[in-house]
Parts: C-alpha cells; sequence; structure tokens
C-alpha cells in the first residue's frame, strides 16, 4: 500500500492546506485516500475529511501506545490505495529531548517517507542549509522530496529549485505559489471547521485543483509506494465488530459541538451504543435516548443560537437533573452550565451545573494534560495511575455552589481550576480535558456500560433513580 507522512519544518507552514489539496486531488482521480492527523486535534482533521471522503484518525504518542499506533493505521488503512498522514508542528518538534513523540519518531515507527512542505516566504540561498541540516540531523529519516509552499511567484521558485538542486540531493516534487483562495480562515484554536463554512466543499475542490497543477502528484504517489509494509494486527477495542446495541446515546453534533474522535465514536458502538445524532442550536427537543454525550466545540460562537433554543435546554437540565448519564467535554461543560459570558454579553445555557464560564483573550488551558481519578466518578474503573488526555480552552469556570464532587485531580494541565475536573453532578460528568478512548483507558465502554446500568435499573415507566452507582 502506498502511504506516507507529509510534515514541515515548522507549523504555519500550510502543511494542512497541502494535505487536504493532496486528499483532495488524489481522490478527484478516483482513488481511496485514507487520512491520519498526528497528535490531538479535531479542526484538521475535518478539512481532511471532507477532502478525501473519508473520516480521518488521530494517531497520538501521548495517548496511545506504538503498538496501538500501528494497530490503528493498519486497521484504517486496509483497502485504501493511500494513506496519507498529516504531521503537527516540525517534523522533529516533540515534548522530550530525544524526539520520542515527533514526526519523526511516527515516521520511524510506520515506516513511511516524508514529503517535508517548507514556507519559502523570504527564502532564497538560505533554503539550502535548512534542508542540509534537516537531512544530517536524523539519517534514519528519508526526506524524500520537497514541496515548496507560499512561493512569491515563478522568479523566486526559479531561484529556489536551482538552489536546492545545486546544494542537495532533495526532489522538489511541488512550488505552490501564494493565492488568497487557498488560505483557510483561522481563529483562537486554529482553522475555523469546514461545518461552518458554506463553501468548504467548494473551498476543497478548490485547493485540489491548485495542488494538482502545481505538485507533481505520479511524484507523491511514486514515494509513497516506498513505504515499508508491516503485517495487520490483530483488532482490538473499537476495531472489534460491533455489539447489537441495546442501549441508545444522544449525540450533539452541530456548528457549536463537533469536536469528537471518530475512533471514539465507534468505540461506543462497538460497545454496544446506537448514536443518535442532534443539533443543539436547531433542534427543538432531545431525542428518546438513554444517555447524551456533549463534546466540545465553539458553543461561544454559537451563543445566540443555544440561548434561543431554550425548548432543548430545558430538556437537557431535565434530563441531569433526573439523574440521567450524560457526559461533556470542554464547550459541552460550558453549555451545562448557568452561563457563558463573551465580549460583554452574557448568555443563558442549560443552567444543569453551578458555575459560569467566561471565554478569555488567552488560552487558559492549552496542551497535554495528565489526571489521577478521585474515586467519585460514576463510571471509572480499573485505571492506570495517569489518565493521559489533552485540553485547549481560551475559557475559565467559576462556581457559585458547590459540585457533588470532581472525577479527576489534574497532574499537568489546568484542566477547571489548576487542581481539578471532571464536575460531578448525579449520574454527569463534565470536565475541560478531552479524553481519548485506548485500551489503557477505555472510557467509552465504561460510559456505555454506565448508561446500561443505569437503564437496567430504571426500566421504562418506573421513576428515575438519582445517584445511581454511588452518587
Amino acid at each position: 500500500m502506498a502511504q506516507l507522512l507529509i510534515t514541515a519544518a515548522h507549523k504555519s507552514s500550510g502543511k494542512t492546506t497541502i494535505s487536504a489539496g493532496i486528499c483532495a486531488a488524489l481522490a478527484a482521480r478516483g482513488l481511496t485516500v485514507q487520512p491520519f492527523k498526528k497528535g490531538p486535534d479535531f479542526i484538521d482533521p475535518k478539512w481532511l475529511a471532507l477532502a478525501s471522503g473519508r473520516n480521518c484518525y488521530n494517531l497520538d504518542f501521548f495517548t496511545m501506545g506504538g503498538e496501538e499506533i500501528r494497530q490503528l493505521f493498519a486497521a484504517r488503512s486496509a483497502g485504501s490505495d493511500v494513506a496519507l498522514i498529516e504531521g503537527n508542528k516540525g517534523l522533529f518538534d516533540g515534548l522530550d529531548l530525544h524526539g520520542s513523540n515527533s514526526n519523526a519518531a511516527l515516521a520511524t515507527l510506520l515506516r513511511v517517507p516524508v514529503i517535508l512542505v517548507i514556507d519559502a516566504r523570504g527564502m532564497t540561498r538560505g533554503i539550502a542549509p535548512l534542508i542540509l541540516g534537516y537531512q544530517a540531523f536524523d539519517r534514519q529519516i528519508i526526506i524524500a522530496g520537497v514541496i515548496l509552499n507560499k512561493l512569491g511567484g515563478s522568479r523566486h521558485e526559479t531561484k529556489l529549485r536551482e538552489v536546492i538542486e545545486y546544494y542537495t540531493d532533495v526532489p522538489v516534487i511541488g512550488a505552490v505559489h501564494r493565492h488568497h483562495e487557498l488560505s483557510i480562515v483561522e481563529r483562537h484554536l486554529g482553522l475555523i471547521p469546514c461545518e461552518e463554512l458554506a463553501e468548504s466543499r467548494q473551498q476543497t475542490d478548490l485547493i485540489g485543483d491548485c495542488v494538482a497543477s502545481q505538485v507533481d502528484l505520479e511524484r507523491v504517489l511514486s514515494i509513497a509506494h516506498q513505504a515499508e509494509s508491516f503485517p495487520q494486527m490483530p483488532e482490538t477495542g473499537s476495531l472489534r465488530a460491533p455489539l447489537t446495541p441495546d442501549v441508545s446515546i444522544g449525540v450533539a453534533r452541530d456548528t457549536a459541538f463537533g469536536f469528537y474522535y471518530p475512533d471514539d465514536l465507534e468505540a461506543l458502538g462497538a460497545a454496544g451504543a446506537r448514536l443518535v445524532y442532534f443539533d443543539a442550536t436547531l433542534d427543538p427537543g432531545l431525542p428518546d435516548v438513554d444517555g447524551l454525550f456533549i463534546g466540545g466545540g465553539f458553543p461561544e460562537m454559537n451563543a445566540d443560537a443555544l440561548q434561543a433554543n431554550s425548548g432543548l435546554r430545558a430538556q437537557i437540565r431535565e434530563f441531569i437533573h433526573a439523574g440521567r448519564p450524560v457526559y461533556a467535554e470542554c464547550g459541552g461543560l460550558m453549555y451545562l452550565g448557568r452561563s457563558l459570558a463573551r465580549s460583554g454579553q452574557r448568555f443563558e445555557m442549560v443552567g444543569a451545573l453551578p458555575f459560569d464560564s467566561f471565554m478569555t483573550e488567552a488560552p487558559v488551558g492549552r496542551g497535554y494534560v495528565q489526571l489521577s481519578e478521585t474515586g467519585c466518578s460514576p463510571w471509572q474503573g480499573a485505571s492506570p495511575d495517569v489518565v493521559p488526555a489533552h485540553e485547549f480552552h481560551y475559557a475559565r469556570s467559576e462556581l457559585f455552589a458547590e459540585p457533588d464532587g470532581f472525577a479527576y485531580r489534574v497532574k499537568r494541565g489546568y484542566g477547571f481550576d489548576g487542581e481539578r475536573d471532571g464536575v460531578i453532578y448525579r449520574n454527569t460528568v463534565a470536565s475541560y480535558a478531552h479524553l481519548r478512548n485506548t485500551s489503557a483507558y477505555p472510557w467509552a465502554e465504561r460510559f456505555v456500560n454506565h448508561v446500561r446500568n443505569f437503564k437496567h435499573a430504571n426500566p421504562v415507566g418506573m421513576p428515575f433513580a438519582a445517584g445511581v452507582n454511588g452518587n
């Protein structure tokens, strides 16, 4: 199978645009392209998924072990013509001195060739030592080609090609010129999610056309075919065949809430949940479900619509007060509180949890977090000493009354207040941290089991029993 990793010398080099463009261009040729994204990210994968027509899966050393990464990559690549991984940050950037979680480490683990995207603005002869340095830094990493990005014109391109050809042995397989229509709009958490832009489909088509005309796709495919293969891995977790659904979980998926890992949703299904999607900004009421999952997103950008949908907010509040199982992350946490303030305006939210949230100019929590369980969660199980997760929020929340407890102590990161995360009220857990369903911390299976246990303890026609499972 053809496999490759597209990375860059540093972040904001345009690798998402290039990666999405290659996905779209190859898909337009009739090829089945399976995208992946390194690291914790919800927004870039949406663009890659839109461009390729397939779910994009995250490969993350912090929340996944090496074998688990290989399992997911092998299982989700099966049946595709090309597997394309978009890196994060720069090729050698990482958390530790030895780069054990870098893009380079991922390329080594998965035995895939690397294409380096270089933001060439303002560069001429200086591009040669940059490439030579990257080649010399780790001889195990083969930089099979470079794509020059954000070029100033044909003269700029010619100069760069001459320099690279004279001083290095790395082929230039693409040269993409600056064009305002190639830019995907950004805001505080990165790119704007594609579902918020009415013209997103046209945008990916345009990017695909531009990349197809300025990148040698045949050489891209030739490089991808240089990847070494490794044996099919045994299927585990969400990769197993799903159980027959016996519970239903409502999932808010709309312009306000869209931060979900596709394999986490698949893991919920594999554990026996039927997922029922609803729109928190438009739907007048909740679907008939046994539990709720409200992920992260941009409630602050949709605060008017969320406030206006008072009927749905009232039903969610009643659902929570009845003790029915709910899990919320980040934006979902903010939605379940009493209010959300943004730019001097205050918006009414669900009002089920005892805090108010406030948007901030700078990030309050950003990056990887490490949690330990307090033992108070209604759906905890046997857990590792440290639960790895991540957070990224320009918001803080302030309690006006004490909740029933907190599910986690924060060992690294910020969480709810710098020390705790996972606000508990009856059978609801809401945290700023985003969990990842892994073999070490299978939260999806635990949550489905919690929903199932509650359903069995509260059959149809029986009153809801608040505080099931110790709360």
